[in-house]
């Protein structure tokens, strides 16, 4: 029997939850090989490693009892990237990276690229670039594509296709057409090449979805697509597939892995292509290291000898100068003296020149303005003074009241969250992040989970704008 997996990791070097537990410092690389061996499967194929050659590690690319091959973004970094992991007992043929042929190796390639004339050479190269996709030729005669393909081939593969604008006239959906067989195993009006395995299992089988928006949650309640698929030809597929499934229990990425499990007997090759990891030079002991250029300089006895006299004589010249130097420096007493120094409290002293004010100058006295305010009668003088106690009453409460909002609003802390419309719990907030003019701007919404509007545990339709603080 011969297990394939397929899983879209979202990362290779992040800690992954559900299959590894949390380990020391070397977390993702133990990870890696616990990921392996839970999956059980002959062949592993990793989509989306987002890992870049001059960052891949040797715990990462090499684990025991699997040969491995990478295929790499060469334009952009932590972007795209695949590897394929064989067991020991299942030691391809042949790998290569990308689909044109264009990265082939003088041994070891792949070949059977097909009618690539439609495209450019250059646009084949900016394809294969992007690290993609991985060809491996193991000693079976029939064609296996498997991976993320990024498109929901029919209705019951995605929760909310009946609201989805020209749902059948999606390009990615025609070329799934053209590529798959219409009823699985049975015969039909449109007969592909392949066949998806997991619908000639299980042709009816609704909700079977391997990719969830993990911003909104939507793995909770299963509203999601399926997008990665196990796709066999014809023949191959009725003859030797016993079985195709999905693992959603699997976490730690947005997507969950999927597989079959085939009737054959896998036949190891006797030594791994050229592509595998253990090969590179980083890896295989053969890349020269900057030590290697560092050689230790030898000298002769008789030069060494030659050498510590002279630094003999250089220390004993350099103790004589510092003694001559002692000698004719002055001493302390000697150069306060020459240079007339001053005590500190000479500069506390009055100056002479400093004019000082007479006692016998008078400065002119300025008319009282009270004077002139004197009230005529004691009525009116009874009248200002209540004026008076009455605005100093009113100022003194105005300013309390001032100091009070002023605290209330300091210390009053944020803003209270409100409740959605739907489920009368406290809502979320997020940020708008699309460009536009409303780009960075702050909202609420319903803080449960997204999924299908008829289930009222799902996510309400609730929408509030964030007052600015």
């Amino acid at each position: 029997m011969l297990r394939v997996v397929s899983w879209n990791i979202n990362g290779i070097r992040r800690p992954l939850q559900g299959v590894a537990n949390q380990e020391p410092s070397n977390c993702a690389a133990v990870a890696v090989g616990r990921i392996l061996d839970e999956l059980d499967a002959d062949i592993v194929c990793l989509q989306e490693t987002k890992v870049t050659r001059d960052a891949l590690t040797e715990p990462l690319a090499i684990v025991e009892g699997y040969n491995s091959y990478f295929s790499f973004s060469r334009n952009r970094s932590g972007y795209s990237g695949v590897a394929t992991f064989c067991k020991d007992n299942a030691t391809p043929v042949a790998a290569e990276e990308g689909l044109s042929g264009l990265f082939a190796t003088q041994n070891g390639d792949v070949g059977c690229y097909g009618n690539m004339d439609e495209f450019t050479q250059e646009e084949l190269r900016a394809l294969d670039s992007e690290g993609r996709a991985l060809l491996t030729q193991h000693k079976i005669r029939h064609v296996i594509i498997l991976g993320d393909l990024n498109t929901a081939h029919r209705p019951i593969d995605h929760w909310d296709a009946v609201n989805l604008e020209c749902f059948e006239e999606d390009p990615g959906r025609k070329w799934m057409d053209s590529l798959l067989s219409n009823l699985g195993c049975q015969s039909a009006s449109h007969v592909g090449p392949f066949i998806d395995s997991y619908r000639c299992f299980q042709p009816k089988q609704e909700g079977a979805f391997t990719c969830w928006s993990a911003v909104t949650g939507a793995r909770h309640l299963n509203y999601g697509s399926r997008l990665d698929y196990v796709l066999g030809d014809r023949t191959l597929v009725i003859d030797t597939f016993q079985a195709s499934f999905l693992l959603p229990e699997v976490m730690g990425s947005d997507h969950c892995p999927v597989g079959a499990v085939l009737s054959v007997s896998s036949v190891p090759a006797k030594q791994c292509p050229p592509l595998c990891t253990r090969f590179l030079p980083e890896f295989a002991g053969t890349q020269l290291k900057i030590l290697r250029f560092l050689v230790p300089l030898e000298q002769s006895p008789v030069l060494e000898q030659s050498t510590l006299q002279h630094n003999n004589q250089t220390r004993v010249q350099t103790c004589q100068n510092k003694a001559q130097v002692r000698s004719t420096r002055p001493q302390p007493s000697q150069v306060g003296s020459s240079r007339g120094q001053k005590n500190l409290k000479s500069y506390f002293q009055p100056s002479p020149s400093c004019p000082q004010a007479s006692p016998d100058i008078e400065l002119p006295s300025l008319p009282l303005m009270s004077a002139l305010m004197t009230p005529k009668t004691p009525e009116e003088k009874a009248v200002a003074k209540v004026v008076k106690g009455q605005a100093k009453t009113s100022e003194a409460k105005d300013e309390k009241e001032l100091r009070t909002s002023f605290w209330k609003s300091v210390l009053a802390g944020p803003l209270r969250t409100p409740l959605c419309g739907g489920h009368r719990e406290p809502c979320v907030m997020r940020t708008v992040k699309k460009p536009g003019p409303n780009l960075g701007r702050r909202f609420y919404m319903c803080a449960r989970p997204r999924g299908p509007p008829t289930d009222p545990s799902s996510r309400c339709n609730f929408f509030l704008w964030s007052r600015p603080s």
